[in-house]
């Protein structure tokens, strides 16, 4: 196939491309290399995609519309995953402006786009963030998120709005993700594993909110990038037993779907710590704090709708994939 996948230069974005260029996939990757964090990390990312035949690289924000409308007329792909966006929960409460240009008006770009060029099915970024205030576990679609408590899980609830909008007026399928922190080789500097690891190696505090009693669902990066390509692979399509009386805020009458994609096994902050600890050889003088503003105490994914429709289950514990983002650390920065 022809895929466009936006957000190229990310984490993730620069996994899946590896994974669909591998199989014999064409890719139009689209990233703007903001500073968010480190530009240097993501021109090495897109330089390993460069390498691929089948890779063009396009630079241009989502929320440059006609520059965007442009690569969807020169490229015509036939299905689409949207990664790219302004990620981090802290950073919107400094930085609101950002989440709106970027994951509204960029979205809503994007949606345009797939309507006017006939996409065969858009599969978008949401997160585990919207789940805000719920407390019950574990998370699932089929439960309400009307709750957020961070701007950045605010505009992902409205991504996922906007895209059903989508599906019902126009028959657009839309797949939506809700990701549980990602982490693993390559991954994001701005992330507790990458600021844990930079750190202790250096021999400085560590910063830990919630005194280390988060517990998160920590999903390894190739776990992730093979459920997207399960989820691109399956076309979203409409749910015949949807009723307007008990609305089902997963499924749709339109071809319309959300899914949790996640670790399914919650592993609290310390224990993670203590982990990395043993792979780094070294301990971590921890700066033991209150949670922050815009954070939840736990994250859990019910991923049974992912098993059931595109058999997906994740297979890398925290031992291995905490193991594999250490020796890659240490590779890339020069670490004895």
């Amino acid at each position: 196939m022809k895929v466009l996948v936006t957000g190229t230069a990310g984490f993730i974005g620069a996994a899946l491309a590896h994974v669909l260029l591998a199989r014999g996939d064409e890719v139009i990757g689209i990233d703007n290399v903001n500073d968010y964090y480190d530009v240097g990390l993501k021109e090495a990312r897109l330089a390993r995609l460069k390498q691929h035949a089948g890779f063009t690289e396009v630079r241009i924000a989502l929320e440059d519309r006609d520059r965007l409308n442009q690569a969807f007329s020169d490229h015509r792909p036939q299905r689409v995953v949207n990664l790219a966006a302004q990620a981090g929960v802290r950073y919107s409460l400094t930085h609101p402006h950002a989440y709106i240009d970027a994951n509204l008006v960029g979205f809503c770009n994007i949606l345009e786009a797939c309507r006017r060029y006939d996409i065969e099915h858009l599969v978008y970024a949401s997160s585990s963030s919207v789940y805000g205030a719920n407390t019950r576990m574990p998370f699932s679609v089929h439960h309400n998120v009307d709750h957020p408590v961070s701007l950045y899980a605010a505009t992902k609830k409205a991504n996922e709005l906007m895209a059903h909008t989508y599906s019902h007026l126009y028959g657009l399928p839309t797949t939506g993700l809700r990701f549980f922190t990602v982490y693993g080789p390559w991954g994001r500097p701005d992330m507790a594993l990458f600021m844990f690891t930079r750190n202790i190696l250096a021999g400085k505090p560590i910063d830990v909110f919630n005194f280390g009693h988060h517990r998160r669902d920590f999903t390894y990066i190739d776990d992730i990038v093979e459920g997207v390509v399960r989820v691109l692979d399956n076309v979203a399509t409409p749910n015949p037993d949807w009723n307007g009386d008990h609305p089902d805020p997963g499924t749709s009458k339109a071809p319309y779907r959300l899914y949790n994609i996640g670790n399914n096994q919650p592993v609290e902050l310390l224990r993670f710590i203590e982990v990395l600890e043993e792979c780094l050889g070294k301990k971590a003088e921890k700066n033991l704090l209150p949670m922050q503003s815009g954070d939840v105490p736990d994250t859990y994914a019910d991923i049974d709708d992912l098993i059931r429709d595109v058999g997906y289950r994740p297979t890398t514990p925290i031992e291995v994939g905490i193991a594999n983002f250490v020796s890659w650390y240490k590779d890339y920065y020069g670490v004895s």
